[in-house]
């Protein structure tokens, strides 16, 4: 057999030049299917290397399934197989516009994403993040053969102590739950909480997948329109007498889409309400850090027993960062630890490490100071272009990442969305987050992948 000629150079270690030589050749049918390879001791001679070097070469070319090996008999070239296309799996989800924009949101597919829901990737800390979790691999506190205690990492969840404590809410560490993402927290709390057929209450417009998921319970879904001022309390009250919800889900500070808070006279009122009418309240407070200066959070004004608190980094960090938490009264707390366990739901103890570090160390505080501030001057160049492109912004711009835009008379936001699309560009319609009427003349902005010429050069046309 003939094999790949291999020249050696020291920029690579010889181990990964001989596993791509023999990959190439394999690939490009030099070394036929079904062919045996000479034994450890003659390939090592003929390449001038030692039989360590070799076993580990052919481990890894065993890993990639181009070798396979029989026992007393050697190694052999594998059979090369036919990989399908990965569109095959794309033409099985739901072809519907909607569902077609929703999957580039979700995946980060797209060069261009006003519409997406996360920070372009050159205004995160990954530097920092790297150096975290070199850190984190080195340590021998990380346990390579186990898995992560139920409840989280100890360290981890006092670190979010003391951030919570900050944020004006007090609560002991047993109370804290961290879970593998926000939408995964929700999901488990809504298996404690709620039962098939039980009404529970979101907003209008929210964030799609609260819709998608709360179906998967079976529960009712009511909707309560939120503008500029908050919920309209009397129309809350009557909904609360007739429809008798559960639940209420929603987010207090830098709601999705529209970049609402609630302010203090609006949460009083709220809260009145939902202890009167013994509606449990889940907060998501996923954006919450990107507000300069956030108004008091549902859970720190009402306590655990009437809000039960959720929070992660996936906005802050990185949408790779999926690490979340629950911050809940104690029964439901040691329900939702065991339900951990009973589910296989643990979190990866490694990412659990990683935020650790960027809390402790200050990392994530710096960086969340400057993303802030970044935001801010963003925002305000966006509002100033979509507002000249004949946009009326009802909301306004208060802070985080979304502005919630009425489109010019004439523009239909699905067909903005549909002709964005086939430029490359992923728009968010105001159908993707409710079904109510006139959703369609309303779109989500992102300021911070709209904060860009080639974004704003490509909108202009299309909304005039």
């Amino acid at each position: 057999m003939a094999l790949p000629q291999i020249h050696f150079h020291e920029h690579a270690p010889k181990v990964q030049q001989i596993v791509e030589a023999f990959a190439r050749a394999i690939e490009q049918g030099e070394l036929a299917a079904g062919s045996k390879l000479p034994s450890v001791r003659e390939l090592g001679a003929q390449l001038g290397v030692g039989k360590f070097t070799i076993n580990e070469a052919l481990d890894r070319l065993r890993g990639q399934h181009l070798l396979t090996s029989r026992q007393g008999r050697g190694h052999f070239v594998a059979q090369r197989q036919t990989q399908p296309s990965s569109s095959n799996w794309v033409d099985l989800l739901p072809q519907d516009l909607l569902s077609v924009l929703r999957r580039p949101m979700l995946t980060g597919q797209g060069e261009l994403r006003p519409g997406g829901g996360h920070l372009p990737e050159d205004w995160l800390d990954s530097e920092a993040m790297r150096q975290a979790l070199r850190s984190v691999v080195r340590a021998p506190s990380l346990r390579v053969a186990g898995m992560g205690t139920p409840a989280g990492f100890l360290p981890l969840r006092q670190a979010l102590q003391q951030k919570l404590q900050g944020d004006g809410l007090a609560v002991p560490v047993e109370q804290i739950i961290t879970t593998p993402s926000t939408l995964q927290g929700l999901d488990m709390l809504m298996r404690l909480l709620a039962r098939p057929g039980d009404t529970v209450l979101l907003d209008a417009p929210c964030y799609f997948n609260f819709h998608a998921n709360l179906a998967l319970h079976g529960v009712k879904v009511l909707t309560l329109p939120r503008g500029p001022d908050g919920l309209d309390l009397a129309a809350l009250e009557q909904l609360l007498a007739e429809a008798r919800p559960s639940l209420y889900v929603t987010t207090s500070i830098l709601h999705n889409p529209t970049g609402h808070s609630f302010s203090a006279a609006q949460a009083f009122g709220l809260l009145q309400l939902m202890r009167q009418y013994h509606c449990h309240i889940i907060e998501d407070d996923l954006y919450g850090d990107l507000h300069p200066n956030p108004p008091p959070r549902l859970a720190a004004l009402a306590g655990l027993e009437q809000v039960t608190y959720l929070s992660g980094f996936s906005k802050t960090l990185s949408a790779n960062t999926r690490m979340s938490y629950v911050v809940a009264a104690p029964q439901l707390a040691a329900n939702l630890t065991n339900m951990k366990l009973m589910s296989g739901g643990v979190t990866s103890e490694l990412f659990e490490q990683l935020v650790y570090r960027l809390l402790s160390e200050g990392s994530y505080a710096r960086h969340r100071k400057r993303m802030v501030q970044r935001l801010l001057e963003a925002g305000a160049r966006v509002e100033q272009w979509l507002r000249r492109c004949g946009c009326e912004l009802p909301m306004g711009y208060e802070a985080g990442m979304f502005l919630w835009a009425r489109l010019p008379a004439g523009v239909n936001a699905e067909q903005l969305a549909e002709a964005g699309l086939k430029r490359g560009m992923v728009l968010a319609p105001g159908a993707l987050f409710g079904y109510e009427s006139g959703m369609g003349e309303f779109m989500r902005f992102n300021v911070a992948h709209c904060d860009d010429p080639r974004v704003r050069q490509a909108i202009e046309p299309l909304l005039r």
